[in-house]
């Protein structure tokens, strides 16, 4: 190195802030080529090079401050910033490397983990009501306890055991209000499904 970086170095040594610029300038590009020169096309896309190389130099100049950091010359501090620079990356690709083996990819995350609710949307709850509202006023008194036992969802032959009817007959009511519904307009004038 030439002489006059080594006069910089002695400016940086006692805490010229110019000469802490000054030297980060001149050492960025070399630092950069390091952390590059270890980066694989895979930790590329993961680190951006200037993260670890900022990270290095705060840590420097905080030596200097605070510990008393002293180089005999500009090639020492070259070849400590090195050495720093590829421990501090290392660590980092360490780190990301346990992370990583934790992540799962989210191809076919779908069938394992369905992202989507089976709870109803509320404007289905909305339109559920209406539709059950509508049923109940089309249907006589006698026939609600069967709309109402289908609603919670028993089969036609407890439907049948429950109300003491043939489970024919209870079949035959239940499709009896369904097409009486289908066939009534609905009041948004839209035709709703069956039962």
């Amino acid at each position: 190195m030439s002489e006059p970086l080594d006069d910089l170095l002695v400016q940086l040594c006692s805490g010229d802030k110019a000469a802490a610029d000054h030297f980060f300038r001149l050492f960025e590009p070399y630092l950069r080529r390091v952390v590059s020169r270890h980066l694989t096309a895979t930790l590329r896309a993961k680190f951006d090079s200037m993260d670890v190389v900022q990270s290095v130099w705060s840590d420097v100049l905080r030596g200097f401050r605070e510990a008393g950091w002293r180089f005999v010359d500009a090639d020492h501090l070259r070849g400590f910033l090195f050495i720093v620079t590829r421990n501090r990356l290392l660590d980092r690709i360490q780190r990301y490397e346990r992370t990583a083996a934790r992540e799962e990819s989210l191809d076919g995350v779908e069938q394992r983990y369905p992202l989507q609710s089976l709870s109803p949307r509320p404007s289905e709850v909305v339109q559920a009501g209406e539709l059950w509202e509508r049923i109940v006023a089309q249907c006589p008194a006698q026939h609600r306890t069967l709309l109402d036992l289908k609603r919670q969802g028993f089969s036609l032959a407890e439907i049948a055991e429950r109300t003491g009817m043939h489970q024919d007959s209870v079949r035959r009511i239940l499709r009896t209000i369904a097409r009486q519904l289908a066939f009534t307009p609905s009041p948004r004038g839209d035709s709703e499904g069956s039962v």
